[in-house]
């Protein structure tokens, strides 16, 4: 058994961060799967505020992560990043207690990933997992933005390791997200 390590899963909405973070997690015991989206639905009255929210529930979970890697397990964080702070922060984490840190970007095109949403999106009634800090995506043109970014901010990351997101192959994605791990 090797020592805890920190995964960062970054992708578009609908490219499949959260199964592949929950799978991760449902074969190694002890995994902390830490979805900041869930976390920040545990704070009173987010939707009022949720530029703060965010933020507080994105140090709450620097702050769980720090226990639990300090605990000898591993973490995996399912999150859209298109700014990199939360990003710099976890690899910073990883640093300081001496962990490896593991950056994925789950990938595929724009059109496919304006699809994939709009099919969940018709499945998913504004669930948490189609929503942006409080507020349900419904513009195409946010996608859009949102996905440009996360292009960009992974640009200025050579050491990302890239995952083509295989729609209907979440076996295939699994092992690939697995392969950039070894």
């Amino acid at each position: 058994m090797t020592g805890p390590r920190l995964i960062l899963v970054n992708g578009p909405p609908a490219t499949g961060k959260s199964t592949l973070a929950h799978r991760y997690a449902a074969e190694r015991p002890l995994t902390l799967n830490l979805d900041i989206d869930r976390v920040r639905d545990l704070i009173g009255g987010w939707a009022a505020q949720p530029g703060p929210a965010g933020l507080l529930a994105r140090e709450i979970a620097l702050s769980a992560a720090r226990v639990h890697l300090l605990a000898g397990h591993d973490v995996i964080v399912p999150q859209l990043l298109a700014r990199p702070r939360f990003l710099l922060e976890a690899e910073s984490l990883a640093s300081s207690l001496n962990v490896p840190f593991h950056e994925v970007a789950l990938l595929d095109t724009k059109e496919n990933c304006l699809r994939r949403f709009a099919t969940r999106a018709a499945t998913r009634a504004a669930t948490r997992a189609g929503t942006r800090a409080g507020t349900p995506i419904s513009d195409i043109s946010e996608i859009e933005a949102l996905y440009d970014g996360f292009l960009a901010l992974i640009a200025t990351r050579p050491r990302t390791r890239r995952v083509a997101s295989r729609e209907g192959d979440v076996e295939g994605t699994y092992r690939a997200l697995l392969e950039s791990l070894a």
